[in-house]
């Protein structure tokens, strides 16, 4: 038997519990995108009586101005997504592109790590906040503004911290004596041994942006009503959580959801950094 025989076996089945990972992110996603397609009513017209029970005012029933919960949360996902992964791209590709140069210019590695260390102890309310007030009228654009600005900090350490120990490799000292610019060293020799550090953080970004934004919206920092954000859906229908709880736990269960399948995907696309070779004579 051959080695290759044997280690088909675990690699199907990780690929399998890959794709199973996946599903229930790519649903969600599609149905947050796709909601206002399938929304039987507008997220601003009041079709029942002030927080209607569910049953009686729709599958989850209405809330404080008698607007049907489920076309709001189906109205609510689009932006929030939209915003996310805006968010943890931007914070991710900044991260990466300054993490690998600064771990092969001392100079500049040592003001990134302390610039860094500065901005990570700013908490990410007071961030907003500070933001926000400095970008009146701002609204979602401020508050992505925010977590831009407050996670790449956070991503620049982590990848330099990864990138550290591959900047002493051989192949990368190699590359230096060929006279390789450091910009195809960054990106052709170190950034290609990240993938999992790479794909990790932009799962911890994109629930990270998922919170602040979240976060954001229940302070009324960002979105306004009569918005159909899942978290300004929370803090608008908290009071009457007694008369109709699913105003308040379908949003909820929303965010969770929408926060944990995103980064169980992302770490399952992660490759395995090792893999144990099986042999036989």
């Amino acid at each position: 038997m051959t080695a290759g025989t044997l280690t088909d076996v675990p690699a199907r089945t990780g690929t399998r519990r890959s794709w199973a990972t996946l599903v229930p992110a790519a649903v969600l996603i599609a149905l947050a995108m796709a909601g206002p397609l399938l929304a039987a009513h507008a997220l601003d017209a009041p079709v029942y009586a002030p927080y209607a029970a569910a049953g009686d005012g729709g599958p989850l029933g209405g809330d404080q101005l008698g607007r049907d919960v489920l076309s709001r949360l189906l109205h609510g996902g689009t932006v929030l997504i939209g915003s996310a992964a805006l968010v943890s791209v931007l914070v991710t590709l900044a991260g990466v592109v300054v993490g690998c140069f600064a771990v092969l210019h001392p100079v500049l590695g040592r003001a990134v790590e302390r610039s860094a260390d500065v901005a990570i102890l700013l908490p990410p309310v007071l961030g907003i906040m500070l933001i926000a007030l400095a970008w009146p009228g701002g609204g979602r654009w401020a508050v992505i503004g925010a977590a831009i600005v407050l996670g790449i900090p956070y991503a620049v350490r982590i990848v330099a911290a990864a990138a550290a120990p591959l900047a002493g490799a051989g192949y990368v000292e190699a590359a230096l004596a060929r006279g390789e610019s450091l910009r195809y060293i960054a990106l052709r020799e170190i950034l290609p041994n990240l993938r999992s550090t790479v794909a990790a953080l932009f799962g911890l970004r994109f629930v990270e942006a998922v919170y602040v934004i979240s976060m954001a919206a229940f302070l009324q920092i960002g979105p306004q009503p009569p918005a159909a954000d899942w978290a300004l859906m929370i803090r608008e229908n908290a009071p009457g959580i007694l008369l109709n709880p699913w105003a308040v736990i379908a949003p909820s269960l929303a965010i969770a959801a929408l926060a944990i399948s995103a980064n169980l995907a992302c770490a399952s696309l992660a490759p395995r950094s090792a893999r144990k070779a099986v042999t036989t004579p």
